[in-house]
């Protein structure tokens, strides 16, 4: 009879559910942090493109930063002043205003009177252009204490450069287009389709390297009918391409006679080698430039780099050409600028997430400090040099990146 009747700490416990544990709301900490934004006008006659579009503006500024652009910063790339006002940016009209911002976000390097803007604390994040990088240059930049950035370095979760890899896709895609303009007769050139039609043999093109500019260049060639013939020293860098291009692609090694009696035939040939230290040193001599034939175009996408060949020398968008033992020399170190809009909204898709991952986890210092894959893109902390191969070029001390992230202080 007693089965029904409660204990009486079941009773006791019926009448007062507050002795029961109850979950209780823990503040959550929040290190999301307010970012503010610099992105001057271009100085450099080189550059077209910006970091930033309209669009990734808006996505920014509805997550509460702030981003100031100097006037007519957009124009080249064919966006307007009022496109980024209405998205919510703020325009300003003088480069020392814009350099007020704690980022400071540039696509060609500071310029040395930029860099009088710069002050201690501040980011830069801009393009780092190795190949024509000085020591002074450097020490101008460590002098002001600055955080220093570079875009080409910045690798992703995969361990790949995405701007790097963005923009050789764009230079591959042009380069063809590039080869078709100066062997036509109306620049005079050979008067040649690049490509080929029925019954007439197609246009020979080489190409230096099996990277991601050789991949892009590759399916543009062979999709206009021209026959081409890859050339790299890494056997894994052919095998991908041939895997991703068709196993009827032509690759080799840098056999010294095969690749000399190819460039002596060829009418289009595509210096895009590149090594781990980001400079080239010229591979194919002047000697053999000069056997080949007449007419012929050169488009050494490495220029900024060095060089593929003796006879490279800088070109400039306005001046893009210059012929040599009357072979065309198309050695313009920005490819990409020649279709601004287009490599903007590459840039943009990748800066815009970096820009959201450095607030959400509350600045530099700390996405620093707890994302190792963006370590090797600094080159200077806190005005400290911490790029060993720049170190090394320009015999100057450096500090070691992941010890100084360690301190925090």
């Amino acid at each position: 009879m007693n089965e029904n009747i409660p204990s009486g700490f079941e009773s006791l416990a019926a009448t007062s559910r507050a002795l029961f544990p109850k979950e209780s709301m823990l503040a959550i900490e929040t290190r999301k942090k307010r970012l503010f934004i610099g992105i001057p006008k271009e100085s450099s006659l080189q550059e077209n493109r910006i970091g930033l579009t309209p669009e990734s503006v808006r996505v920014l500024t509805d997550n509460g930063h702030e981003i100031w652009i100097e006037s007519g910063a957009g124009s080249p790339s064919k966006y307007a002043d009022h496109e980024f006002s209405e998205a919510g940016a703020h325009i300003v009209y003088s480069t020392k205003e814009v350099y007020e911002a704690d980022i400071i976000l540039k696509i060609a390097p500071p310029t040395f009177e930029e860099i009088e803007y710069l002050r201690a604390g501040q980011t830069l994040i801009s393009a780092l252009q190795f190949g024509s990088l000085t020591g002074d240059y450097v020490g101008a930049l460590c002098r002001k204490k600055i955080n220093a950035i570079s875009f080409e370095l910045v690798k992703d979760k995969s361990d790949t450069k995405p701007v790097v890899r963005a923009m050789s896709e764009i230079a591959g895609s042009t380069v063809m287009l590039i080869a078709a303009e100066y062997l036509s007769s109306s620049s005079e050139g050979k008067g040649i389709i690049l490509g080929g039609i029925t019954g007439v043999p197609p246009s020979r093109v080489v190409i230096l390297g099996a990277g991601t500019v050789a991949e892009y260049a590759t399916r543009a060639a062979i999709g206009l009918g021209a026959e081409v013939k890859v050339f790299d020293d890494h056997i894994y860098k052919l095998r991908r391409l041939k895997q991703n291009i068709g196993p009827y692609l032509f690759t080799s090694t840098m056999d010294g006679a095969l690749l000399s009696q190819e460039l002596k035939l060829a009418d289009v040939v595509i210096g895009a080698l590149s090594n781990r230290e980001g400079r080239t040193t010229p591979m194919i001599s002047e000697n053999i430039v000069a056997q080949m034939n007449p007419g012929s175009v050169i488009i050494d996408v490495c220029i900024d780099q060095g060089g593929c060949f003796e006879t490279s020398e800088l070109t400039t968008l306005s001046r893009p050409v210059y012929r040599k033992y009357d072979i065309i020399h198309y050695c313009v170190p920005n490819i990409a600028s020649r279709v601004p809009r287009t490599a903007t909204n590459a840039l943009s898709n990748i800066f815009t997430p970096i820009f959201m991952d450095i607030s959400k986890h509350g600045g530099i210092n700390e996405v620093l400090f707890t994302h190792e894959h963006y370590r090797s893109s600094v080159y200077i902390y806190k005005g400290s040099l911490t790029n060993a191969a720049i170190a090394k070029k320009f015999n100057m001390r450096y500090k070691e990146l992941s010890l100084m992230i360690a301190v925090r202080n």
